[in-house]
């Protein structure tokens, strides 16, 4: 499908192309993206059983990751299923309005997740610079709050993305250059102009990547400052491993957020590559992140143990 030189006056369908130079390869494609759902989605699914039913994981750290999973899970039922029926099927039309949800539920659940590291951080920083009122600061009713207002940034602050593209009424093409509704991708559509969008478009981004960052960033110099001031080197490498976990996540998280947000903006990146590294940025932090902390906490993999041997000795 090739574009008109026309213009379209309130469209109601776009077209998802996929990934542009890479069509005659994307069926292929579409399979280790399948794995990478099926993963995060495995691994997600058994969090959110576990944690709620292991009384020793009833901390603030494990509460916190089991809204990370159902996190995680939202992205990859927001985006996996219309990219694999345009990859493997070759479905590629979307009515605008549906556009524009999923744009809207993709970034307000990256932004969701970027605050609940942001929470992850905080309460690394509690445990080990205030152990003492670590409880009482964390109590279930502050955990709560804390997600609340977490969500309620996300979702605010999101909403304005879609809402000033409604404001645009002419486009030059109906064809997005993204196998989902990415922000830039849908305004870079539009023959108005379109400097508020993209002015917006950074505001949400540093006011939630951007202060959630630096504020994590903050936490770790003074959490770093409190470990090594212990004497014992146990004690400094015990409080160092209960945040590898996090700051693996963090980094991995960060690093891709932020090369995806540069280089649509300000880079000259292939389109291609720019695309199979924004989708890979939204699936394999949610495929990871059940593994990581699985891998470093024994009652997780303790009961992930019980219920695959369960499973295998029911057949």
């Amino acid at each position: 499908m090739s574009p008109i030189n026309t213009s379209y006056l309130n469209p109601r369908t776009v077209f998802l192309i996929g990934i542009p130079g890479l069509e005659h390869v994307q069926f292929w494609i579409g399979f280790p993206f399948f794995v990478l759902c099926l993963v995060a989605l495995a691994g997600n699914i058994i969090l959110l059983i576990i944690i709620p039913t292991e009384r020793n994981l009833h901390q603030p750290m494990y509460i916190f990751l089991a809204v990370l999973a159902a996190t995680d899970i939202g992205l990859c039922a927001a985006i996996v299923p219309k990219m694999l029926a345009i990859f493997w099927f070759r479905s590629s039309s979307m009515a605008f309005d549906t556009c524009l949800a999923q744009l809207f539920f993709i970034h307000a659940l990256q932004g969701m997740e970027s605050g609940i590291l942001l929470a992850m951080g905080f309460d690394r920083y509690i445990a080990i610079c205030d152990p003492l009122r670590h409880t009482s600061i964390l109590t279930p009713s502050i955990l709560g709050r804390m997600v609340v207002m977490v969500a309620i940034r996300a979702i605010v602050l999101v909403s304005l993305l879609p809402i000033l593209i409604k404001r645009l009424h002419v486009f030059h093409s109906i064809l997005i250059a993204h196998s989902y509704c990415e922000h830039m991708a849908v305004v870079k559509l539009a023959a108005e102009d379109t400097q508020v969008n993209k002015a917006c478009g950074l505001f949400v981004g540093f006011t939630i990547l951007g202060f959630d960052m630096i504020f994590i960033i903050i936490s770790y110099i003074l959490i770093f400052q409190a470990v090594f001031r212990l004497h014992q080197k146990e004690a400094r490498l015990k409080a160092f491993n209960t945040c590898t976990a996090h700051i693996f996540v963090f980094l991995e998280f960060y690093i891709l957020a932020f090369f995806s947000f540069f280089s649509h903006r300000f880079g000259h990146v292939v389109p291609s590559t720019h695309i199979l590294l924004s989708t890979v940025y939204l699936l394999v932090p949610p495929a990871l992140n059940p593994i990581v902390y699985g891998v470093k906490n024994k009652e997780i993999c303790k009961r992930v143990t019980q219920i695959f041997l369960v499973s295998h000795g029911s057949q």
